[in-house]
């Protein structure tokens, strides 16, 4: 009965590896990656020589299928994303899922994931967080957002570069002028950057930047937070 291992691979810096995530890929029969392109530095920065095959949100209900038959034919199976923990804002989920459902071992192998990255970097109350991810470029942004700015928990979520500095608005109309929020970007890597401050200090900043640049992590304190 093969297994099926979900790596964390690192969300920028490549020596935040483990020696153990390392030796399963190169001990597996396949490497299920997000981007084959992608996941190709980080195999080849550690010798890893184990084939690859594609499995990312536009071929994931069928790749889950062959993975599934990869899984009962006894072969064991590495699923990594681009960066950081797989399964998180990805659709590793349902490979786990199905994996479970055929009676198949699921077995995490810990690493970087940039929503907890972000969150302890942040300074900001970790006690009670709530994870949101990505949130909808339109259908359902605005109450998504309503429900946010409502929460007594710290929030964590997910924006691209070309959305940022919309987020960053949207929250601000939304937020008390003492809500605390901070705005991470290039976690790990040489030029990382936390902005950090209340609703007003945030958004100025990043409407400022001459070069925001990268994947963002934007942590927003609860409505009852202030300092």
């Amino acid at each position: 009965m093969g297994i099926l291992y979900l790596v964390a691979t690192p969300i920028g810096n490549l020596a935040d590896f483990s020696n153990r995530s390392v030796e399963i890929l190169k001990s597996v029969d396949v490497i299920a990656c997000e981007d084959t392109r992608t996941s190709t530095r980080l195999l080849q920065h550690y010798g890893v020589q184990t084939p690859t095959l594609a499995f990312h949100q536009h071929n994931e209900h069928r790749k889950v299928t062959l993975l599934v038959e990869r899984l009962e034919s006894g072969q064991n199976i590495a699923l990594i994303s681009d960066a950081g923990t797989p399964g998180v804002s990805d659709p590793g989920f349902l490979a786990a899922r199905e994996a479970h459902r055929r009676g198949h071992p699921v077995c995490a192998i810990p690493g970087a994931s940039a929503a907890l990255v972000a969150l302890t970097a942040s300074g900001l109350p970790s006690d009670r967080f709530i994870f949101e991810g990505f949130l909808p470029a339109k259908k359902g942004r605005s109450g998504r957002l309503d429900a946010i700015t409502a929460q007594e928990s710290t929030v964590i979520l997910f924006e691209s570069v070309h959305r940022i500095r919309k987020l960053v608005d949207e929250l601000a109309e939304r937020c008390e002028e003492h809500r605390m929020i901070a705005v991470c970007r290039e976690l790990t890597k040489q030029f990382e950057e936390i902005i950090r401050g209340k609703r007003d200090e945030v958004r100025d900043k990043i409407a400022a930047h001459p070069n925001l640049k990268g994947e963002f992590v934007v942590i927003v304190a609860g409505k009852n937070y202030s300092e």
